[in-house]
């Protein structure tokens, strides 16, 4: 509902794709530091950083909502909110994996991420459609009064996760002094360099966020405007399809997925994701496009999913808050995707752009099935179980 609505209203506001990049941009600002947060979740207890997380994105709606009901909101406390917020929002999704890792068995957690990417697949359709409506029915102050109930609810939900069991450190353990979190985080950085199904699954991730989320995520506003000559309605029906389709792919996952091989599933659906982009890009119609989003959101469940399924099962348990982090840096690939297309559609087009990104990210697909095939494909590889 958040992104969709300051989405809009930041089209609207300024009539520029350049500043609609920028917003999406600044979404992003705090993965450089998502690896820190993990590091600190592994300390202090994922359950609470994550409580005090929603806490913190409550407060900045209601400052969102205290603007817009007093009609003085600009683009410019958009800007300065959604910095604020990107410095946090990032690290949110590290949180609810390294929880699920905590609680669920390595055998089951194909089905378990998969349930866990209903939850949040199903928000987002009733968020866009929702979100929509609420936007052009109540206005800006009132739909933000909406959403900051909504934060406060998940705080409030968040305080019920089970918290990890802490171990009474030994005599030996009390003495020693403890290393300190940039210690930490050195060492999951040199886990991941010398675990190979590590590499390629941070590989893929930074792929789809510089070449694939930004066609779905920050510029999906220009597309229903510029291109389908549709409002925020329609828009809504853009962000839903692409939801919903995700829901099926994770619904089907949690069925089926559990004797699936992670490594061939995330390598062949993110090749099959950039193809259903560059289908998208030749669509003409709202109703095309619906359609065409909700193909490549259901196949990008059946690439994400294993991928956090293979990461979770090659990582140390008391390692899995910092790895995780490590893999939000992946995400910083989004902004400087958002960044790249602002330009690009200015000079190409939006479909053009669609089709690079689409055709350049085949491409690096295949170079990194090649690059680790020994550790994905073979008999040998420990993503094979």
């Amino acid at each position: 509902m958040e992104t969709l609505i300051l989405g809009w209203f930041v089209l609207v506001e300024t009539q520029s794709v350049l500043l609609l990049t920028l917003f999406g941009a600044l979404q992003f600002v705090g993965t450089l530091i998502a690896p820190m947060f993990g590091a600190i979740g592994d300390r202090i207890g994922h359950r609470n950083l994550l409580c005090g997380m929603r806490f913190y994105y409550g407060i900045l709606a209601a400052g969102i909502a205290g603007l817009a009901i007093g009609g003085v909101l600009q683009p410019i406390h958009v800007f300065v909110v959604t910095t604020l917020s990107g410095l946090v929002r990032q690290s949110d999704l590290v949180m609810r994996n390294a929880l699920v890792g905590e609680t669920i068995p390595p055998q089951q957690l194909m089905g378990a991420m998969s349930i866990a990417r209903t939850t949040s697949d199903s928000a987002r359709i009733a968020g866009a459609l929702a979100g929509a409506g609420l936007f052009a029915t109540l206005g800006m102050g009132q739909a933000y009064l909406v959403i900051s109930a909504f934060y406060a609810g998940s705080f409030l939900l968040s305080l019920g996760i089970a918290g990890r069991a802490v171990r009474s450190p030994s005599p030996e353990d009390a003495a020693r002094p403890r290393p300190s979190p940039w210690q930490d985080l050195l060492r999951a950085t040199t886990y991941v360099w010398n675990t190979p199904e590590l590499q390629a699954s941070l590989g893929i991730a930074f792929l789809v966020n510089l070449t694939a989320f930004p066609i779905t995520n920050g510029l999906l506003p220009y597309a229903a405007s510029e291109i389908y000559r549709t409002d925020q309605t329609g828009l809504g029906y853009l962000v839903a399809g692409f939801a919903g389709g995700a829901l099926i792919g994770s619904m089907l996952l949690s069925r089926f997925g559990h004797g699936l091989r992670p490594a061939p599933m995330m390598i062949a659906f993110c090749a099959c994701w950039y193809v259903a982009l560059i289908a998208f890009a030749a669509t003409g119609s709202l109703w095309t496009g619906v359609l065409m989003l909700a193909v490549a959101g259901f196949v990008q469940s059946l690439c994400l999913v294993p991928l956090a399924v293979l990461m979770l099962r090659g990582t140390d348990p008391l390692l899995r808050g910092r790895v995780m982090g490590l893999r939000m840096l992946a995400v910083y690939g989004l902004p400087l995707g958002l960044l790249a297309a602002g330009p690009l559609i200015k000079e190409f087009g939006y479909p053009a752009t669609t089709v690079i990104y689409g055709v350049f990210g085949l491409a690096c697909t295949a170079l990194v099935a090649l690059r680790w095939r020994r550790h994905l494909w073979g008999p040998q590889a420990r993503s094979a179980t």
